[in-house]
């Protein structure tokens, strides 16, 4: 099991520090941009990436990464590419987790073992697949361990004291609480109820907990950051991606940069500065 996510965490807690966690969609707006964004991130404060990996029915994801979806599907990103993405950034960065993100559906057509074997070679550290619940664990979660792949859990609002075992049985790296009942980017986390519900959380588990799913600005940065060990912020920054586009859809000049620019200002608040 790859032990660089622990790493991350154990070294955030000895700073007192939360974690920013970053999400982009690989190939958004295109491999070459997106393989900038990629690189650039950890300079920019980003402790771990999420990568999303493309699917034209993402059913938990909100308009901003729908969109996403699309232009990296009409950019002509496959799950391939998506893997050589991870390949370019462990070439350059030997420390950053990298997480996969994303659905079940490309994985299967792609070949599950197939698929965790080139993850694992390309310096994947850990898998999330939205659509696949415990009772599924047959299908991925196994392999995925198998293969040295952290399998990190969603814990949701509406996870309760009776089905938090379910859940949390062989989860691994961290678990991830979505703040909102609903999409991502549809609404604001509720500050006090999230930190209630990780409270309870942490009465079932040692894992690291991030905290994603609503937090779009550095203010609702700070607010989270200040009780949970990470933040997950993605389609704030997916957002930021889409309005340096320009009439025809191509990147500005000033994208990445922008971007980067904008992550720095949520790593700041994460971590207390």
């Amino acid at each position: 099991m790859s032990d660089r996510i622990s790493a991350r965490f154990a070294a955030l807690k000895n700073k007192k520090q939360s974690g920013l966690i970053t999400f982009i969609t690989a190939s958004d707006p295109d491999f070459e941009t997106s393989a900038k964004i990629l690189a650039g991130l950890p300079k920019a404060g980003a402790d771990i990436i999420e990568l999303g990996m493309p699917f034209s029915d993402p059913m938990a994801d909100g308009l901003a990464i729908q969109a996403a979806n699309l232009r990296a599907l009409k950019a002509g990103i496959t799950l391939g590419k998506v893997l050589d993405l991870a390949r370019g950034f462990r070439k350059q960065d030997h420390e950053t987790p990298l997480i996969l993100m994303g659905y079940y559906n490309p994985i299967m057509h792609f070949g599950v073992e197939k698929f965790l074997r080139e993850a694992k070679t390309a310096g994947v550290d850990g898998l999330i697949i939205v659509d696949l619940p415990p009772e599924e664990d047959a299908e991925m979660l196994a392999p995925a361990m198998q293969a040295g792949l952290n399998f990190i859990r969603l814990v949701t609002p509406t996870s309760d004291a009776k089905r938090l075992p379910t859940v949390l049985k062989n989860a691994s790296g961290f678990l991830y609480y979505v703040s909102i009942t609903g999409i991502t980017g549809s609404k604001k986390a509720d500050a006090e109820l999230v930190k209630k519900a990780l409270t309870l959380l942490r009465q079932h588990t040692e894992l690291p907990v991030a905290v994603g799913f609503g937090i779009t600005s550095p203010a609702e940065a700070k607010e989270i950051a200040a009780f949970s060990d990470a933040i997950v912020v993605g389609s704030a920054i997916v957002s930021r991606i889409a309005a340096n586009l320009d009439e025809k859809g191509r990147p500005k000049k000033t994208l990445a940069e922008d971007v980067l620019a904008f992550v720095g200002e949520l790593a700041k608040a994460a971590h207390g500065k």
